[in-house]
Order: structure tokens, then C-alpha cells, then sequence
């Protein structure tokens, strides 16, 4: 009878377990399925890299070759089996496109098109692409997001080439780079004849095996259109030059507390120019934004201050206090400049010189930003409230600071912890009962 009652309290336990269990798993369910679908991406790009075509044969000899001209340290993300029965060559190619159609510009799992998307399956289909992603050791220069176009990205890649030798160039830009090669494959021709009309490669230049487009940059340059009638644009440009210089720009970005820890960057120059457009007698504007690197949506949440500035609803000096992180950590609420009128103007490397040439594209951008009412700004598509109804984004509610969201990003995964042991001991448990 003993053995029975200690079995019966041992089930009521267990049942009073999984009802505790049962609370937390419901909680932790919506981070379990995100986990999951990042593993499965994971999984899938993984399967995608050890798949190879059967036809084509790859040489050791070219791995032990590149070991001994380069040294023993491999190249970072360049995996250094490459069909030895073509030329190839490293190439940085320069790619202007109008990103209202595309999600961005990286490949992203679930979103197409994407620019970068668009960009290899004519690489594939002009047969100039070697190996896959992975082998021809691509970097881009910037991510940019959804609608958001380009005139001076830059993508770096191993493409086919005509000369066998290409590929045995010394890394000592000096020696290749300004080197012209008759007979090599016209890269932005063959490229552009099957690319979409929105995406067109302008320009090409090889690149020592060193070069990262991503790393290598040494300035990114975005352009803002605007329509100039009634904003200060003298309080604008004067807010705009309290930007220039080093600073957190937590407040103006996106935060990404997960895998962003730090909020310093550095804008080089600030500028506000006409462009050579008017409509209906308003002319068009573009602030010019220059600096090494950006945050995540750096950009619209600065010109989106910028316009509330000139709209007159905030004073010039809202920048330093939002630059001002220990006297404002939590950023206000505030909505984003509209994406389609930010343009990534230029791309600043050093020895690198293009040969290059115009082609406009962005004839439909002017189109999707004609000036609307008078009383509002020109892009704001509605968003920004009038004068007499604006609260100012001191008086905001305000988004969590970066140390909160990364006490809550450690709340989680001490909670998720805590479940795999609860997990575990109930498992225990179950093997015990049968």
C-alpha cells in the first residue's frame, strides 16, 4: 500500500508540474518558433553551400597554389576551391538601381525580389559567376532598405574571365588595378543586357585580393530629396551641422540591441543643396549626408527631425539634447522619413577609379514625391501632423533605453534556460512514471 501511495503522490506531482510547465511554455512558444525558423535558415543555407553540380570538377592544385602565393592564412569567408577551367578575376563592380520594387538590397529568406537577388541570377545566367556566393567571396558595401535606391553601390566578386593569368595578380593594387587588359570580357555590358531596367551595373574595377567592399569603404554618401516650399531651410542646415563630428546616435536609429552595442559613428559633412528640378515652381532640394558608416535607418530618423525643424514645430536645438544620450536615453517616439526619396549617392574607396558611365534611373522617384498640401511637408505622405495638433518629442512617450532592451534580451534567455531545465526535469520524470 505504501509502494501505491508513493506512486499516487508521485502523478499528483507530475500533474501539478505540467500545470506550472504548461504557463511558461506558452510564453516562451513565440521565442521557440523564432529560434526554430533561424535554425532552418540556417540549415537550408548550409545544404545550399555542400551542393555542388556534378559537372564541374574543382583542382586541389589551385588551393595549394593560392596557399603558397598568399600565404597559409585563408582569406576570411573564400573557400579556395575555384574551377581551374576558366580565368577568373577579382572585381569590384559599381551598380546604381531604384529600390521602390525590391525588398532592400540583400537576399533575405521570404523577401523578393532584392537588388542582390536580381544581381546573381544574371551573374548566373551570363555564366560569369565562379563557384557560388560563398567561393566567389562577395561583400557589398551597404545594406539598404526596402524602396531605398543607389547610385554608387559597390559589390566585390571573383567573375570569369578571358585572361587565364588575371587571377595570379599580386595583391599590390599598384601592380593590377590601373593595368588595362585587351580582350577581357565587357563586364557591364554582358550584365546589363539581361538585367532588369531598374538595376544597371555602370562601372567595373579589379581589386586586390585584400579588398572587402564592405570593410575597405572609407565614406558612405547618402542624398535626401526634399521639396523646399514653406520650410526654414536655414534652420534646417543650421540643425543639420550639429550632426558633423563624432556621436551616439542611439536616438536617431533603429535599435538593434541584440547585435549593436555601439551607437557611435562619425558624420564627415552635412550639407543642403538645390537640385536642378522644380515643379509647379517649388524647387527640389537634397540634403547631403556624408560619413564612414550608418545605423539602421540613421538617415530617415535624421531628416525627419530635420523637417520638423523646418516645419517650425521643433527648435534647432532638439539635436543636442537628442545627441545628448546621458540626458536623454530613451528615445522619443517619432515617425521615420519615407524611404523612397534617400538615394546612397557615393561610395568612397581609396586607389579604386571606375570607369563609369550615366544613366538615370530615378526619373519615377521625382514622381513619387510631388509636393502635396501647403501646409505640410512635401514627403512627409501624410505622417507628419499639422502645426496646431504636433506634440513636441520632449513631451513623447519614449521607447525603451538600450540597457533596458538588453536586461530584457537577458530576462529572455534566462527564461529560456529555465525552461530547457524544467524541460529536461520533466522528461525525467515521464521515463520515471513508465
Amino acid at each position: 500500500m505504501s509502494n501505491q501511495a508513493t506512486d499516487t503522490d508521485l502523478i499528483t506531482s507530475l500533474h501539478s508540474l505540467v500545470d506550472s510547465l504548461q504557463h511558461r511554455v506558452e510564453e516562451l512558444e513565440a521565442l521557440n518558433a523564432k529560434l526554430s525558423s533561424q535554425l532552418a535558415v540556417c540549415r537550408c543555407h548550409q545544404q545550399q553551400d555542400k551542393t555542388e553540380d556534378s559537372c564541374v570538377s574543382f583542382d586541389n592544385s589551385v588551393e595549394k597554389s593560392t596557399k603558397s602565393s598568399f600565404g597559409s592564412k585563408k582569406l576570411p569567408g573564400y573557400d579556395t576551391r575555384i574551377m581551374n577551367h576558366h580565368g577568373k578575376r577579382y572585381v569590384a563592380l559599381k551598380v546604381m538601381y531604384f529600390g521602390p520594387r525590391f525588398y532592400g538590397f540583400a537576399a533575405e529568406a521570404q523577401m523578393d525580389p532584392t537588388v542582390e537577388s536580381e544581381i546573381f541570377k544574371a551573374l548566373e545566367k551570363t555564366r560569369l559567376l565562379v563557384g557560388d556566393k560563398k567561393e566567389s567571396r562577395y561583400s557589398r558595401c551597404g545594406r539598404t532598405d526596402k524602396g531605398v535606391s543607389a547610385v554608387g553601390q559597390v559589390i566585390a566578386l571573383y567573375l570569369r574571365s578571358n585572361l587565364k593569368e588575371a587571377c595570379e595578380d599580386s595583391e599590390d593594387p599598384s601592380k593590377m588595378i590601373f593595368q588595362q587588359y585587351e580582350g577581357e570580357i565587357d563586364y557591364v555590358r554582358v550584365l546589363n543586357r539581361v538585367l532588369p531596367d531598374d538595376i544597371r551595373v555602370y562601372g567595373w574595377c579589379p581589386v586586390p585580393l585584400g579588398f572587402s567592399a564592405r570593410f575597405s569603404c572609407l565614406s558612405r554618401e547618402y542624398y535626401y530629396l526634399f521639396w523646399g516650399e514653406n520650410l526654414n531651410l536655414l534652420a534646417m542646415e543650421s540643425a543639420g551641422k550639429k550632426f558633423v563630428g563624432e556621436h551616439d546616435f542611439r536616438n536617431f536609429c533603429k535599435m538593434d540591441a541584440l547585435n549593436v552595442h555601439n551607437y557611435m559613428r562619425k558624420i564627415t559633412s552635412f550639407a543642403i543643396s538645390p537640385c536642378d528640378v522644380r515643379f509647379e515652381g517649388n524647387q527640389l532640394w537634397a540634403f547631403k549626408i556624408k560619413g564612414s558608416a550608418f545605423l539602421w535607418h540613421q538617415v530617415r530618423c535624421m531628416v525627419s527631425i530635420l523637417l520638423l525643424i523646418g516645419q517650425g514645430h521643433e527648435s534647432p536645438d532638439v539635436i543636442d539634447s537628442l545627441l545628448d544620450t546621458d540626458r536623454i536615453p530613451r528615445k522619443p517616439q517619432y515617425v521615420m522619413a519615407p524611404e523612397i526619396p534617400l538615394v546612397l549617392q557615393s561610395c568612397e574607396f581609396e586607389g579604386l577609379k571606375f570607369t563609369c558611365s550615366s544613366a538615370a534611373i530615378f526619373n519615377e522617384a521625382l514622381r513619387c514625391c510631388l509636393p502635396v498640401e501647403k501646409d505640410q511637408s512635401s514627403l512627409d505622405n501624410g505622417t507628419m501632423k499639422k502645426k496646431s495638433s504636433h506634440v513636441p518629442l520632449m513631451s513623447r512617450p519614449t521607447e525603451p533605453s538600450y540597457e533596458e532592451r538588453r536586461a530584457k534580451l537577458k530576462h529572455k534567455s534566462a527564461r529560456t534556460e529555465e525552461f530547457m531545465t524544467l524541460s529536461w526535469r520533466l522528461r525525467e520524470y515521464v521515463v520515471l512514471i513508465t
